[in-house]
């Protein structure tokens, strides 16, 4: 059976760690998971998209998931302050990555498909966008507001089973500079967006140099007009 993620600390950009001081040692996920974290709002992490009220707001992002250079399934929209991303557990809610069917899917992918368990919380913060990793695995992270200003080299952030990172700073973004004709040699260049991969990094430290290598990754599409 699937071990229940573990208690989140907080992992900045420059990889200091900082325990959120939940109360529960483990948290299963019919539960309001991260509720007990002070940055996030108590709700279930129910299926945004297919909510009643999900027309009166705004969304802040869309998902979309990625095997190599394969887009799978639809864009998933989210409204609500989190969204749970995870593989196939019978009583998650969220982005269900297990429901995604393709043929001929290769076993690399699908071996890494098996690691993602209980995935991934995006939660949209009063000062940017957390990810939480709530897989036994790592995830990796990549976005403009990570990279160090004006340099051309790929950073690509490693975060550890029970650790969170602040993936997008809706202030430092709008700081930024974002040069019309930047040319990154793994994919187009967007200013609003986050890469996320599971379980496989990618870049210049890793054997796959560009994401569309990773197995398994998610390509987080903001929306900085609802912030």
């Amino acid at each position: 059976s699937e071990s229940p993620p573990p208690p989140y600390s907080r992992l900045s950009p420059k990889d200091e760690q900082k325990p959120l001081n939940l109360s529960n040692s483990t948290l299963s996920y019919t539960e309001t998971g991260a509720t007990n974290s002070p940055n996030l709002i108590a709700r279930d992490f129910s299926d945004a998209s297919m909510s009643p009220d999900a027309t009166k707001h705004s969304h802040w992002c869309n998902v979309a998931y990625w095997e190599h250079r394969t887009r799978v399934g639809r864009l998933y929209t989210v409204y609500e302050q989190s969204v749970s991303i995870f593989y196939d557990l019978p009583q998650g809610n969220g982005f269900c990555l297990g429901q995604l069917i393709l043929e001929n899917r290769n076993e690399t992918v699908q071996r890494t498909r098996n690691k993602i368990g209980y995935g991934i919380l995006l939660s949209k913060e009063a000062d940017g966008v957390w990810a939480y990793n709530r897989s036994e695995h790592p995830i990796f992270v990549n976005s403009p507001t990570l990279d160090i200003p004006s340099c051309r080299t790929l950073i690509v952030h490693k975060v550890m089973p029970g650790y969170s990172i602040k993936a997008f700073d809706y202030e430092k973004s709008c700081l930024l500079t974002h040069a019309p004709d930047l040319d990154y040699p793994d994919g187009p260049y967007d200013p609003n967006s986050v890469r996320i991969s599971f379980a496989k990094g990618w870049g210049p430290c890793y054997s796959r140099q560009f994401i569309t290598s990773c197995p398994c990754w998610l390509e987080i599409l903001l929306n900085t007009n609802n912030r």
